[in-house]
Order: C-alpha cells, then structure tokens, then sequence
C-alpha cells in the first residue's frame, strides 16, 4: 500500500477541530481553545484533541486506580452491591455525558471533568472527609476539601509531583463540582484564567462556605449530574441496607421524580434537557427543583446523618488521630524507614520536597489512601470490624 494512502493525521484532528465547530453549540467549550499552565509541543502537533487526552491523562493516575476502594457514602459495610466511589465516578460520566449529547456539548471534556472530580476523596468518603478536616485545622494548615484535594492531585501530587499539566477547563470544573449545594438553574462563568483558577483554590481553602461556578457549560454539567447519580443512589443503598424503606419516601417528591433510583434519573435528567435546550444556562422545572431538594433533604436527614450508619465513627476519629500524629512525628524525626518515607515520598519532586510543609505531606498522604490501605496501617486490635452489612466495635 503506498505511502499516499495513509492520513495526515494532523489534517484529521484539523477536521474533528472543524466538526466541533459545526455541530456543538455555541455556549460548548472546543477543544482547539482548551488552555495549559505549561506548554507541551509535541501535543500542538499531535493529532488528538485535548480533552481526550485529559480525560487518559486521569484514567492512567494512580489517584484514579484507588477509586475502586474509596466509600462512596457507606463504609464498613459487607455487601459487595453497595455503591464504591469508582461506580458514582463512572455513573457521573454516563449521566453527564448523555446530558451533553443531546445539548451538542464537549463530551470529551464532560468526560474529563466527571472522571477526576472525586480523586481527591480521602478514605471513608465524607466521614472521613470531616475528620481529615479537623486534623488539618488543629495543625494551622486550613480545611481539608476533597475538590481542592482533587486539584491538587492532578496539579501538584501525581506521577511524583510532577502533575499532569490538565487543561484550565478541566481543572476547573473539577474545581467547582461541589453537588452539595443546591440550586435550580446554574450559568458559567466564562474568561477564567489560571491565576483565577489560583485564586478561587485559594478563597476556597480559606472559606469552604465560598461558592464557585464552572468556566464551561460543560463544568456545569457535571456539577448537576453528580447530584443526579448519587440522590437516588443513595436511596437504593439506604433501602438495602434496610436503614430506610421505600414508602418512607417523601410524596411531595416521588410524585414529580418516582420512587426508584432509574425513574429518578430519568425524570431529572428529561427535565434538565427539556428545559436547558438553546438556552444560556442548565436549569430543572421549578417543580422538578422543588422535588429534588426535599429528597435531598430527606436523604440528609435520614442517610447520611442516620447514626445507625456510623458506629465506628468514634473509632475512625481514633484511628485518622492516630495516623496523622505518627507519620507527623516520623517526618519531624527524619525516620526514612517510616511508610510515609517508603510508600509515599521517595521519589517524590524536590519541588514537592522543599515546598510542602510535614503537616500538608502528613495530608496528602491520608487523603490519597483507599479504606482497606488506611486500615491495614492501624494496629489490629482497633480495627473495626464488619458485621451483616453494618460495623460494629472490636471487643
């Protein structure tokens, strides 16, 4: 076969460039425009677009690998159907994805952004999320919040410090996925720089309370698809756990979004389309609106407050204390033969070396470590224990 038969393949990346340019709406982020802190030649000519190639920069992070054991809300638990962080992650990526289709949006940055947007979930999901924080506060180096922790990872942590030099765009909606807060229309904010970027980390860190909308409808996208895939989710888990039963629901929201995980999505995601369609920003019904946030605020109430969910707690507490004072001591102490030495820094940037603080390594440490990592590194005697899908204290 001769050589006049094979694609430039420069000129078919210029083609899939000029398709977004057809086909996506206006208000979609294309891929030509996508922005890096640092330079990177050889992706200006190579011929995949740079969404995609955020999107295998994240897949092939050892922080994307530890998803498969990190709680999504229940752990402890011995039932292997309970939702794991990595199904939320890919349930994120499918919801959203399916959203951005039929809005003629960036799918590949829609992917990117869903894939990394809980990488930097600690062990034992918002749990442990609270207690890494008051441990990060009792050591002066402010809150611990999982999307900051998610950037950092990508930027600052993975492949040995180096980072994996992501794209604003997709750093940013990592940055502002935040799916607690509740809202029923959501707008971009677009013209963000990497010093804005740095600056919202910033504000953010020093007020969790601050609140951050994405620089693409994309980013925003995935904001409210996180809240689609977990809210009924969660419900299911509840109900098979037998911590909630299904005519417990509320009927001012079943009425509007049904009683099961799959009419839920639907309904939502239906709702989201209908009423999104050519327009500037993603917004539900106001009835639709309505009816998710009392599910959310049952949910709150009756899932992930319910204390039958949490009778280790007092001993997590424990055991995050007693993690964080050891390794602390250890770097203070210079003991290389230390897991945090072995497991973790060695190898690390001497960027990351000279300008992290022990506390925040002490943070990064934890905060990347899966549920049954964490448990293996605590003696055994205090190691909760499972028992018919809930824990219970060792003797």
């Amino acid at each position: 076969m001769g050589t006049s038969n094979i694609p430039d393949l420069l000129q078919l990346k210029a083609s899939l460039n000029e398709r977004e340019e057809r086909l996506l709406s206006p208000l979609a982020a294309h891929s030509k425009d996508a922005v890096r802190r640092f330079r990177e030649p050889r992706l200006d000519t190579g011929y995949r677009q740079n969404y995609a190639v955020d999107s295998d920069r994240i897949l092939h992070s050892l922080a994307y690998t530890r998803y498969i054991d990190k709680t999504q809300v229940f752990y402890l638990v011995d039932n292997d159907h309970i939702t794991h962080r990595v199904l939320h992650v890919q349930l994120v990526s499918k919801i959203s994805r399916t959203i951005g289709r039929f809005l003629h949006l960036n799918e590949d940055l829609i992917e990117a952004i869903a894939l990394g947007h809980d990488i930097g979930h600690c062990p034992f999901g918002h749990d442990g999320e609270a207690l890494l924080s008051e441990l990060c506060q009792r050591h002066g180096i402010g809150y611990f919040q999982h999307n900051l922790q998610s950037v950092r990872f990508l930027e600052n942590i993975e492949r040995k410090g180096r980072g994996w030099n992501l794209t604003l765009q997709v750093l940013d909606g990592i940055l502002c996925h935040d799916g607690e807060i509740h809202t029923s229309s959501l707008q971009p904010h677009p013209h963000k720089t990497f010093n804005l970027l740095d600056q919202e980390l910033a504000r953010k860190g020093a007020d969790p309370s601050c609140a951050l909308t994405p620089m693409t409808i994309e980013g925003c996208v995935v904001r409210i698809a996180d809240t689609i895939s977990y809210v009924g989710r969660d419900i299911e888990d509840a109900i098979r756990l037998n911590l909630i039963q299904r005519n417990e629901l509320p009927k001012s929201a079943t009425a509007r979004l049904g009683d099961t995980n799959g009419t839920i999505v639907y309904t939502l995601v239906t709702d989201l389309i209908k009423n999104t369609y050519k327009s500037a920003a993603l917004s539900f019904s106001q009835d639709i609106s309505e009816a998710l946030k009392c599910l959310k605020n049952f949910n709150l109430k009756r899932i992930y407050l319910n204390h039958n969910i949490k009778p280790a707690f007092g001993i997590l507490r424990s055991l995050f204390n007693l993690l964080f004072e050891r390794y602390l001591r250890e770097l203070q102490q210079g003991d290389d033969d230390s897991i945090i030495f072995k497991e973790y820094l060695l190898g690390m940037s001497e960027e990351y070396l000279k300008n992290t603080q022990p506390a925040v390594i002490v943070r990064d440490f934890i905060a990347g470590m899966t549920d049954k990592y964490f448990l293996r590194q605590c003696p055994d005697d205090l190691r909760p224990q499972k028992i018919d899908g809930l824990v219970k204290s060792p003797n």
